[in-house]
């Protein structure tokens, strides 16, 4: 959760699509098979209980100004486009809206055996793909805020961009209006009921313009590709060989995860966190010419490598899924994803911090580089069109292969509130979608809020595997 960026005195609207796009409707599809869920959980710890009569205003402002918080998923029966975002007619903020009271004595990890299950537990289709748990009874007299969101709704960032209305600067900050929080039409304008012919009408045309535009974007990669085949015929040629390898290797169907012990999944999931001081990290990447997710996925790494290690089953490598960010200037205020997913081997072999961090830096650039990544809406398109049976089937041999996911989300770099309750910590908790276990980073406030997402009976020793992960972390932080 962000704080808006304000250009001229406003800030700037989020543009919402009425239709998912061919990737997002993939991830939505195949969740026929629920060990390849898409449900993304957060973990505000709250200083103290939110007033509720003014989170209540809050929530009740922020689902009349953000679409996608009224809005239902709806199929197309006949498979002409992807399933469209339209309003829900039943919509009832108290369904999504829910008070508990955290059992025991409150801690931390008594939150968290909480949590769990609420990130695993499916959601109703026919209602808007969202909940906000508001648990009180936390150790301290603190209260925590545990908000649940479906991954085809949008990315990390974009959901961070979406739910900033819920936020203020100050524990004792005015609410905002609806001009200062307007993120867009209000989110039932213009939808109305629409007859079965009239959607069939409306999905053939968004088809054909999909099409259209695939079509151009085709064309003139073509036209482009011949210029350069006139000028230079073994240049071009190599290009196109290239992209096909590419596509080829994006692809590629793999059996079983690398992890000798990561072989087994299931429904169940098991929570963990870490908090990194955020200076220290981005001191080791500067110092060592890399990125923040370079250092986080290099001590993730060594984590990895100690479990195995203390195990018995000592690993060269595992195989990690990683989303790439697409968002560029001119995207940036579009809702959903706007990400392709890298998968690649991260050596846990090299034993040295800092010759591991500058391997992983290459990879990820090479990574970056695959020309398969800008061809990702019409590979998801492709595997659309065998069936959601077929397409499940193939991209879940692809994700229960992976043994780990790994995502880096900036929030703010100052202190937020909830309705006079300032966040203390933002923890971030990631879908395995069919890998072992999610590591996602949140950054705020100057720390690194890090959740720990990992399949019960891929990981069997869930508390080993965060003490391994915190190592992992002292390592890379004391290595320069």
């Amino acid at each position: 959760m962000a704080e808006p960026t304000r250009k001229k005195g406003k800030r700037e609207k989020i543009a919402y699509d009425d239709w998912m796009s061919d990737s997002d409707a993939l991830m939505w599809r195949i969740e026929r098979d629920p060990l390849l869920r898409s449900t993304i959980l957060s973990a505000g710890i709250l200083d103290r209980e939110p007033d509720p009569l003014r989170l209540r205003g809050t929530l009740e402002r922020a689902e009349r100004l953000v679409p996608r918080l009224r809005q239902r998923v709806v199929g197309d029966a006949l498979g002409v486009s992807p399933p469209r975002w339209e309003i829900d007619p039943y919509f009832d903020l108290d369904y999504h809206v829910r008070n508990v009271r955290v059992p025991g004595a409150g801690t931390m990890r008594d939150l968290l055996d909480l949590a769990a299950p609420i990130a695993m537990q499916a959601f109703d289709k026919d209602r808007p793909l969202w909940e906000l748990h508001l648990v009180e009874g936390l150790e301290g007299g603190r209260a925590a805020v545990l908000m649940k969101l479906h991954h085809a709704m949008s990315d990390g960032v974009g959901l961070v961009r979406m739910t900033e209305g819920l936020v203020e600067r100050s524990r004792d900050a005015v609410p905002r209006t609806s001009t200062e929080l307007d993120t867009g039409e209000r989110a039932d304008a213009g939808h109305g009921q629409r007859s079965d012919l009239y959607q069939l009408g409306e999905a053939v045309l968004h088809r054909a313009a999909t099409a259209v535009a695939r079509g151009r974007r085709a064309a003139k990669t073509v036209r482009r590709g011949l210029t350069s085949f006139a000028g230079h015929p073994l240049s071009a040629t190599g290009e196109a060989i290239e992209t096909a390898e590419s596509v080829m290797r994006l692809l590629r169907p793999v059996s079983e995860p690398l992890s000798p012990l990561w072989r087994s999944r299931s429904m169940g999931l098991h929570l963990d966190v870490l908090e990194v001081p955020l200076d220290d990290m981005l001191d080791v990447a500067r110092a060592m010419g890399c990125t923040l997710n370079d250092v986080f996925v290099a001590a993730v790494a060594g984590g990895l490598a100690r479990h195995h290690e203390e195990a018995g089953h000592p690993v060269k490598a595992l195989r990690m899924s990683m989303p790439i960010n697409l968002r560029s200037a001119e995207s940036a205020q579009r809702a959903g994803n706007q990400f392709v997913p890298a998968r690649f081997a991260v050596p846990l072999d090299i034993e040295d911090p800092l010759d591991r961090m500058r391997a992983i830096h290459d990879l990820v650039l090479k990574q970056r580089d695959e020309p398969a990544l800008g061809w990702m809406a019409e590979i998801s398109a492709a595997i659309n069109v065998f069936g959601e049976a077929a397409a499940t089937r193939l991209t879940g041999a692809m994700l229960k292969a992976l043994d780990f996911v790994t995502s880096n989300v900036p929030g703010p770099a100052f202190s937020v509130y909830m309705s006079g309750a300032r966040i203390e910590h933002m923890f971030p908790f990631g879908p395995p979608a069919g890998a072992a276990v999610n590591i996602t980073l949140f950054s705020y406030d100057g720390a690194a809020h890090i959740g720990i997402n990992a399949d019960r009976a891929a990981v069997g020793d869930s508390a080993r595997l965060r003490h391994h992960l915190a190592e992992g972390f002292a390592e890379v932080l004391s290595a320069t």
